[in-house]
């Protein structure tokens, strides 16, 4: 299905660490409700360099009597997000979306666990958002583990606050909470959990899938994750963002990132690459 390019007005791009921002955007109460997982392509409306428009996920979503607000959470790494930081507010922006295949949840379990490294964290929020406005899911039941590089990098931890009540924070350097990487600190307390009623859901940097593929390998657990990859048109038609993967049967192809995820189900993805 083609999704529309709207014409959006930033209302707010405001630093809230160094190098990253939270933007809000208005676009038409026509924009389609965003699947949690989903993202959007972004660019400056009438600006050609650069041509091609950012992939950035959707952290929060909300409808106003006329028109819908998109919040992005977005980390500066080149020249396309440098330039959208230099927005102000009341510039226009070009949104097509929403992109991608979001996160599945059929039936709600009684643990919940969430992963999250870095910018990684936006995703996930608003799947917690979505799934704290379910009268079959408890505050009690999620447990969000959180990485970042240091103190200095944390993101989003005010707004989690106030939707669950089992956050931990840990820091590669130990600056604020535990020390080491986020998949170490979850692999210590894996036995808390039983993978007969746990759902696991996880963003961030490709090494920390990575490592958390290794860690449920021989587990049961159900787990889906959302890729972070560079993407140049976002609808698939490029086969820019293309990932390894296996299908039941165990035969091994292809997939888009943009076109069937960012979300996929983490045994599903090959790591390793093939010759």
């Amino acid at each position: 299905m083609i999704k529309d390019i709207y014409i959006g007005e930033i209302s707010k791009n405001e630093e809230i660490q160094e190098d990253c921002f939270l933007m809000k955007v208005k676009v038409a109460s026509s924009f389609e409700n965003p699947t949690p997982g989903q993202f959007i392509m972004i660019r400056i409306a009438g600006l050609n360099d650069p041509f091609l428009s950012r992939p950035i996920s959707i952290y929060s979503f909300s409808r106003g009597k006329n028109y819908c607000l998109i919040e992005l959470l977005y980390r500066v790494v080149g020249k396309g997000t440098q330039i959208l930081a230099g927005l102000i507010e009341g510039s226009q922006v070009e949104i097509h979306g929403p992109l991608g295949n979001g996160f599945e949840i059929q039936t709600v379990e009684k643990n919940i666990i969430f992963i999250a490294g870095g910018i990684g964290i936006a995703p996930l929020s608003l799947l917690i958002e979505s799934l704290c406005r379910r009268a079959d899911c408890s505050p009690s039941a999620m447990t969000v583990y959180l990485g970042f590089q240091g103190a200095s990098a944390v993101v989003g931890l005010d707004k989690l606050k106030k939707l669950c009540r089992n956050i931990t924070v840990c820091t590669d350097n130990g600056t604020l909470g535990a020390k080491g990487f986020v998949t170490q600190i979850f692999q210590k307390e894996m036995k808390k959990f039983t993978s007969d009623n746990t759902s696991i859901y996880a963003c961030g940097p490709k090494e920390m899938l990575k490592s958390l593929a290794k860690i449920l390998n021989k587990s049961k657990f159900s787990c889906q994750v959302s890729l972070e990859e560079r993407m140049a048109c976002g609808t698939g038609a490029c086969m820019g963002c293309a990932v390894a993967v296996k299908d039941k049967k165990g035969v091994f192809g292809y997939k888009r990132v943009c076109a069937d995820g960012p979300v996929f189900n983490l045994t599903d993805i090959i790591w390793e690459s093939r010759v």
